[in-house]
């Protein structure tokens, strides 16, 4: 289970003295124990595991938005200490699907669902984040997905 890897890893790390990878660790385990107590009054029931990928990939965009904010701003210490937390969060992250992988699982939705216009947009990608939303990023799978229905 992801979540026993990330705490065997800050351990695993803390014993070596990585100071920084040992902070990253914490981070993304404060960041877990933070949705758990939000979905502590959720009436849902959440995978945890969907759940745990779900937040490392938020920490993981939100890394990739700091890095080229850092780097236009000529803050580049700043940004390779983001770099550094990028690599320890994409450790825990599954293998993204490729572009073209991407676009045939669009192209296979949208034949099953019948999607022709734009307006079917919400219904393809509802299904494709239920089927895919763990290996996708959601914000360029959007752009192809409309592509497909333009």
């Amino acid at each position: 289970m992801l979540r026993d890897d990330i705490k065997t890893a800050t351990v695993t790390s803390m014993k070596a003295g990585d100071k920084e990878r040992t902070a990253t660790l914490r981070l993304i385990g404060a960041k877990i124990k933070d949705r758990d107590i939000e979905l502590r009054t959720s009436s849902k029931e959440v995978d945890d595991q969907a759940m745990v990928i779900e937040t490392l990939q938020k920490m993981a965009k939100q890394r990739r938005e700091s890095i080229t904010m850092f780097e236009e701003g000529g803050r580049t210490e700043l940004a390779a200490k983001e770099k550094g937390e990028l690599a320890v969060i994409e450790e825990f992250l599954p293998q993204q699907l490729s572009e073209a992988d991407t676009s045939a699982a669009i192209e296979a939705i949208k034949g099953e669902l019948g999607a022709e216009s734009i307006k079917d947009m919400g219904k393809v990608m509802a299904e494709l984040k239920a089927r895919h939303g763990t290996e996708l990023d959601m914000s360029k799978a959007s752009g192809l997905v409309k592509a497909a229905l333009s």
